[in-house]
């Protein structure tokens, strides 16, 4: 069965496009910054929407809910690892002083025997295009195509989130081919 996440993709034209993502937090991320950051995103449970899954995980995982915008379902982006990722983006400048994540459980050091928590995302960033690609885990990259065609097609900015002409970019594999 194949896993389905969700998540949200803020950008901005200020003046050149820029996208929002989080760290991953964590030892296993602690000292690394590129390919180390991600959209807010989490797995789409059995009695939730994409959607729904989305405006939840970035809640959780930024410490602040997502704007009150209409966000257009960008696509659904297949990983190396046969995850789905369904991504909704919005045009939005968000401003939030810290990240207060949620967190998970982890034993730490190895074999030790003692856990600890640590947080999903341990910082939230606006980037742009040339570092987020940078930046963002190498299966998500693709998704940054996909954002950039859309402002492409809406002439700029798309506007406070309001929908682009009803159209919904196509999602791709993180080969770069086309899924919808």
């Amino acid at each position: 069965m194949t896993v389905t996440s969700a998540g949200i993709l803020l950008y901005r034209v200020a003046p050149e496009l820029q996208v929002f993502l989080g760290h991953m937090g964590g030892p296993f991320w602690a000292r690394k910054d590129a390919a180390a950051w991600s959209i807010p995103k989490g797995i789409v449970e059995a009695d939730e929407s994409p959607y729904a899954t989305a405006l939840r995980e970035f809640a959780e995982e930024i410490g602040t809910p997502p704007p009150p915008v209409d966000y257009l379902r960008l696509g659904e982006f297949r990983q190396s690892s046969g995850k789905v990722i369904v991504v909704f983006a919005a045009d939005h400048d968000l401003r939030i002083d810290r990240v207060v994540s949620n967190t998970f459980t982890l034993e730490w050091p190895p074999r030790s025997g003692r856990l600890r928590e640590f947080p999903e995302i341990d910082d939230a960033r606006w980037f742009d295009m040339a570092d987020a690609r940078i930046k963002l885990v190498a299966g998500q990259r693709v998704i940054l195509d996909a954002l950039e065609e859309l402002v492409a097609l809406a002439g700029g900015r798309q506007g406070d989130g309001r929908r682009v002409d009803g159209r919904q970019a196509g999602g791709r594999q993180a080969d770069g081919r086309q899924t919808g």
